[in-house]
């Protein structure tokens, strides 16, 4: 995992709240994996991958469904795979004779926590305010 600093250090001046925002101050990057995470997110069916292993959640997915959902060719599948799990944003776990991919939802947010650390003079951003009270309804 490329995050660090989680639970380091609770300052006065960080949020309290339960927002995104505060959930994503604790886990850190360098810009270096931020570009990386970002390349490997930067091609379309890379993109199309990611976000269906990301709504499989906890479960994972196995390549064959993916590719199935997809409409991607095996070949093309692994090596999108590759890049994500290289990217360290997706980890891939072997099930007896399946292998199941996960979004690594850690090292997403870490990404996210980079793009927004210094946002809006330390405030919250108003898209991500948005977002929290999505999620908190369980709205999308």
């Amino acid at each position: 995992m490329w995050f660090s600093g989680e639970g380091a250090g609770h300052g006065a001046d960080r949020p309290t709240d339960n927002s995104i925002q505060h959930s994503l101050y604790h886990l850190k990057m360098d810009e270096s994996q931020a570009i990386n995470a970002l390349g490997a997110l930067a091609q379309v069916q890379r993109l199309r991958v990611f976000r269906k292993i990301v709504e499989a959640g906890a479960q994972g997915m196995t390549p064959s469904v993916i590719a199935d959902q997809l409409d991607i060719g095996k070949s093309r599948l692994s090596f999108h795979l590759k890049e994500l799990a290289h990217a360290e944003l997706v980890s891939v776990e072997q099930q007896g004779r399946n292998l199941i991919y996960r979004a690594d939802f850690r090292n997403m947010q870490a990404l996210m926590g980079f793009l927004t650390e210094h946002c809006c003079d330390g405030g919250q951003a108003p898209a991500l305010q948005e977002r929290t009270g999505d999620m908190q309804t369980g709205a999308s």
